[in-house]
């Protein structure tokens, strides 16, 4: 198989490799007929630049499956999982949902999702360091679509505008927080330098990955202590309250956008493969990323994750149309073709193989090359009910943003919280 490395490497010199066809027909055995085909229903979250695509592939899977119509629904991020919260509940999960890492052990041990080992999913081409990030007690829950890395992006149009140097990354927190703050107070007032990325959970865990800290143990505790938290909200006490940061609410009035994509803010810390969602959202020309900062050059923190995963549910009546299909979008060269690097830098070797990258994509990828050498391993799932810290942790730094809280009470709060849930599900 090839690695991550050599595939990333040959992209990026522009090596074309050749494409391999995906054995996405229709092969009898999911029930339907043509005349009356099998209803699968499928469930995304995205903007509408993600939704274009998804419908592109999902009517392509219909043509080419005429004994299966799979039907599509989609929601912002939030929206999704209160949905899905509330299905789960009922006992009625869509038959094929788009997934998240954060979400995928809680669901998982709750019996709620269908064990894909061994229904005819084709996973040869994955590499084997990725496929454990979709695995609970050793049951493959969930495969990856494709694989993303966390960068700091920003708009070099607005970064011209105002007047600053363009960022180069390999930049330390003052360097980078002396960046968004020359960049809100230079355009002033019209942007600020960006969102407050103490927010950002998986901003944290980078950062401690960079200390080597654990986000949790084995056996489901808190790796970090209140004096870890502390330390990192407490890095954007002095730059809260000013043009450095966008404040809480503006941020809450832009939803479903991003500040970003809002031409709010100068930069934004995100994954990879928002690249297309946010040049549709913002209208640039063109926007870039470089590597989040460290104050470890040698240990950046970053790795690839799973941007997303193809799940389906444990009571589905339809396994083998839902596997059908699954196997279609994590492994088809077409639907590679349709999505790019917009879910990330396809997964799978046959998926990569058949897609062509050029322009953003390219630039994706080329990002993802350019820190091969900082890549630690892809996180197993999380500890159940990750979700709700997860969320915890936004909703809490975001009070802490428009001055609610202090760091001490940010931080207790977020402990009491997390304390309750590993304790509901230990």
């Amino acid at each position: 198989m090839i690695s991550r490395r050599n595939f990333i490497t040959a992209i990026a010199t522009g090596v074309t490799a050749t494409a391999l066809l995906s054995a996405c027909g229709a092969s009898g055995g999911e029930g339907g007929t043509a005349e009356d085909p099998t209803v699968l229903n499928y469930t995304w979250w995205g903007n509408d630049d993600r939704a274009e695509r998804t419908n592109k592939a999902i009517a392509l899977f219909n043509e080419q499956n005429p004994t299966i119509k799979v039907v599509g629904t989609f929601s912002d991020w939030a929206g999704y999982w209160q949905k899905r919260a509330t299905e789960a509940a009922g006992g009625g999960l869509p038959d094929v949902m788009q997934w998240d890492l954060s979400y995928l052990r809680d669901y998982a041990q709750r019996n709620q999702l269908l064990d894909l080992s061994d229904i005819g999913i084709d996973m040869s081409g994955f590499e084997s360091t990725l496929l454990p990030s979709g695995k609970v007690k050793d049951k493959q829950y969930g495969i990856p679509t494709s694989t993303n890395a966390f960068a700091i992006y920003y708009d070099p149009a607005k970064v011209a505008e105002v007047g600053i140097a363009e960022p180069s990354g390999n930049w330390t927190y003052a360097e980078y927080q002396k960046f968004l703050t020359d960049a809100g107070t230079a355009s002033g007032g019209k942007y600020y330098g960006s969102s407050d990325f103490s927010g950002v959970w998986w901003h944290f865990n980078i950062w401690l990955r960079q200390n080597k800290i654990a986000d949790f143990t084995a056996d489901g505790q808190l790796g970090f202590t209140k004096d870890d938290l502390k330390k990192w909200w407490g890095l954007n006490a002095k730059l809260r309250g000013t043009p450095a940061i966008i404040p809480s609410d503006q941020v809450t009035q832009l939803k479903p956008k991003s500040p970003f994509g809002s031409n709010k803010t100068v930069s934004e810390p995100t994954w990879d493969n928002f690249m297309a969602g946010y040049l549709s959202d913002s209208g640039a020309a063109e926007l870039k990323m470089v590597t989040v900062p460290s104050d470890d050059p040698d240990n950046l923190g970053l790795f690839l994750k799973p941007s997303m995963l193809m799940v389906a549910s444990a009571k589905t009546k339809n396994k083998d149309a839902a596997a059908k299909f699954i196997d279609f979008m994590v492994n088809s060269p077409e639907v590679g073709e349709i999505f790019k690097t917009s879910r990330g830098v396809p997964a799978s070797k046959a998926q990569r193989d058949g897609t062509t990258f050029e322009g953003v994509d390219a630039q994706v990828v080329a990002y993802e090359e350019s820190i091969v050498q900082y890549l630690s391993d892809a996180p197993e799932p999380p500890i159940v009910g990750f979700g709700t810290l997860e969320s915890e942790f936004l909703r809490i730094s975001e009070e802490l943003n428009f001055g609610k809280v202090d760091v001490d009470q940010a931080v207790d709060q977020w402990f009491s919280s997390a304390e309750d849930v590993i304790k509901q599900n230990s």
